[in-house]
């Protein structure tokens, strides 16, 4: 276990070389140089989110066309969820400053809510201004500045969302609703210079959670995102480079290994199921955890897991107090956070931290 890379080998320095690329400036730090070596100098560039897909994961056989243009792996931020990693790069920042810290996020209220959906664990909805939750200048609106116009391609159910709202305040939406549509939608958006194009692929990581790196839907699924990667950098243009990463990869987990439990009176979990997040009456819930395959990680242990400091107040305010941390092929489920999943992540392990960095030119 360790935290992430932060300063040259993650995915928010990823969106910061990118940037630096683009408009000549960035906030957090660049790629390591051996690392920035790999990608081209471009006007346009397609940057590709797999969502689920952990760099672990392209040894699968119908992988190949990703596997192909690998050129290293990259660390994903803290916790290694959806929502965070996407917010570090919406904004070019790590959690630390973003303040977008977890799936399941505690307000210093104690209310917990749910950051995919933004509803509290009563199913209520979140009230807040979603579109000024992150802070602002985002990554967007700092190459519109520079005359970098971005489109966000990704599938039509996620318009207009409160999500959507929270990463992308601006730049152009292109909704698909066929997934076929998704790849000439980039290249369209990618056919002019000065662009930045986000196109969004939700389906390994819904294959995974719902039937595991092992089922015939994963495999079809891979296949697709792989076709998909391959078509997408056959027909780029001259001036464009295409950019594929993920925002975490995926653990399954066997029926015996979902770990039911009910925390004691003053104890709040949140976080996620491979690495649970506690707040409130902490004694108590150290003692409950002796009896838990997981690991305890006092909040002093956890220093740069969401990145250096120092950190912002938003950030200070949604952290835990201590994890604890799941055991390898162990997911824990508490209230809130109760669904039976196979594929799994949010914690710490090489499958769920690691993930690709595919580059491809014309």
């Amino acid at each position: 276990m360790r935290a992430p890379d932060y300063i040259g080998g993650g995915l928010v320095n990823l969106a910061s070389e990118l940037e630096f690329r683009l408009r000549g400036d960035h906030l957090s730090p660049r790629l390591y140089p051996d690392l920035a070596a790999t990608i081209p100098d471009a006007s346009t560039y397609v940057f590709v989110l797999f969502d689920g897909l952990g760099d672990l994961q392209l040894s699968h056989p119908n992988a190949g066309p990703l596997r192909k243009d690998r050129k290293a792996a990259l660390d994903a931020a803290f916790s290694t969820q959806t929502t965070v990693n996407l917010a570090t790069l919406a904004t070019a920042t790590p959690p630390s400053v973003h303040g977008l810290v977890g799936y399941l996020l505690r307000w210093p209220d104690d209310r917990v809510v749910n950051t995919i959906w933004w509803f509290d664990l009563a199913g209520q909805p979140f009230e807040t201004d979603y579109r000024a939750f992150l802070p602002t200048p985002n990554l967007p609106e700092r190459l519109a500045v520079e005359g970098i116009e971005t489109f966000v391609i990704q599938p039509t159910g996620y318009e207009g969302s409160p999500l959507s709202d929270v990463l992308f305040r601006t730049g152009t939406a292109v909704p698909y609703q066929n997934m076929e549509d998704a790849v000439p939608f980039a290249l369209e958006a990618a056919s002019q210079r000065d662009r930045f194009v986000f196109l969004y692929f939700p389906h390994v990581d819904a294959a995974a959670h719902a039937e595991g790196q092992e089922s015939d839907t994963y495999a079809s699924m891979m296949e697709f995102v792989a076709s998909s990667w391959a078509s997408l950098t056959a027909g780029l243009p001259d001036h464009a480079v295409a950019i594929g990463t993920a925002d975490h990869g995926h653990v399954d987990i066997p029926p015996e290994g979902n770990i039911h439990i009910t925390p004691p009176e003053g104890v709040i979990l949140h976080g996620d199921s491979r690495c649970v997040w506690v707040a409130g009456d902490v004694a108590a819930a150290r003692t409950m955890a002796a009896d838990l395959p997981v690991r305890w990680v006092d909040r002093s242990e956890m220093t740069g897991w969401w990145g250096p400091e120092p950190i912002s107040a938003p950030a200070a305010d949604r952290l835990p107090q201590a994890a604890m941390l799941a055991d390898d092929g162990i997911a824990i489920l508490y209230p809130g956070d109760e669904m039976v999943l196979v594929g799994n992540h949010g914690g710490l392990s090489p499958q769920e931290l690691r993930v690709p960095l595919l580059v491809a030119q014309p």
